[in-house]
């Protein structure tokens, strides 16, 4: 989930005034949202998770994500309209895209087999696998913002702090002692928070170094892919950590970037003039944006 930073340290926001996701990053194919609220994407298509060419009114999208060892369950894609109702294309094996019923959400995202969606009343609504119990938040209130990793699901709070369910094997759920965050972000094992001051924490698996992010400041975005992490700085730059086997860390000669977004082995970046670049694994066409235009800004 890429979180954009323009309301940084503003204390109380209503839930429907967060900011869009424009870009979202699957495993095998990219989503961008227009500024004329339709949805352009390329990549892997086998079970019609690119198939968003009809959608209209669309005010934000997200893009299922899996580890780079799982070649199945990750091809599902989710737009949020603008009269609050979702819209769903992709493999539906665990009816991660039964979403047709949903009202009055206001941001949407997706993790391994499942969808989340929250509500304009801070109450979060679920679909999908929940063999980690990564579904189990209906008892959530006053969250402001959701994010979902592979097998656990993190909400922040309307009062900077944050709570998760799923799996905890690497302790990826333990943030309970967290506080004064504004943005969250969730990859494979390893859960990432973005503070008001522009500091970075993280906990979870740190097999690759996606979770050294204690150096970084003046981060005002987030977002996180199986095994790196991206931070968007203040300046228009970018910063990453993590597994880069595919290249997908090779963002220090980006610039201008008003948003990220992370796959499981790619990075997308949005630029101030509504077009993107793209870096990391390119098999399956993911990375093929050079040609976009017209991407929604952040917060527009």
């Amino acid at each position: 989930m890429n979180i954009e930073g323009d309301w940084l340290g503003q204390a109380a926001l209503k839930v429907k005034r967060w900011p869009k996701d424009t870009i979202a990053a699957g495993r095998r194919h990219t989503v961008g949202l227009k500024s004329d609220g339709t949805v352009v994407a390329v990549g892997d298509n086998k079970y019609g998770q690119c198939d968003v060419s009809g959608w209209r009114d669309i005010v934000a999208v997200a893009a299922g994500n899996v580890h780079m060892a799982t070649n199945t369950g990750n091809a599902h894609t989710i737009g949020l309209k603008s009269d609050s109702t979702v819209a769903a294309v992709g493999w539906n094996k665990h009816d991660q895209c039964d979403v047709n019923d949903w009202r009055d959400i206001v941001a949407v995202a997706v993790g391994w087999r499942r969808t989340i969606g929250l509500k304009s009343d801070g109450t979060v609504v679920a679909v999908g696998r929940n063999n980690e119990g990564e579904c189990n938040v209906s008892g959530w209130h006053d969250i402001v913002a959701v994010a979902a990793g592979d097998w656990h699901t993190i909400g922040l709070k309307l009062d900077g702090t944050v709570t998760a369910v799923g799996n905890n094997r690497y302790r990826q759920c333990n943030v309970s002692g967290w506080c004064d965050i504004v943005a969250v972000a969730a990859g494979y094992l390893h859960t990432i928070g973005l503070k008001s001051d522009g500091t970075v924490t993280a906990v979870g698996l740190n097999k690759h170094n996606q979770c050294d992010v204690s150096g970084w400041r003046g981060i005002v975005a987030i977002a996180v892919g199986s095994n790196h992490t991206i931070g968007l700085k203040s300046d228009g730059t970018v910063a990453a950590v993590g597994w880069n086997e595919y290249g997908q860390c090779n963002v220090s000669d980006w610039r201008d970037i008003v948003a990220i977004a992370a796959g499981c082995a790619h990075t997308v970046g949005l630029k101030s003039d509504g077009t993107v670049v793209a870096v990391g694994d390119n098999e399956y066409g993911q990375c093929d944006v050079s040609g976009w235009r017209g991407i929604q800004l952040p917060g527009n």
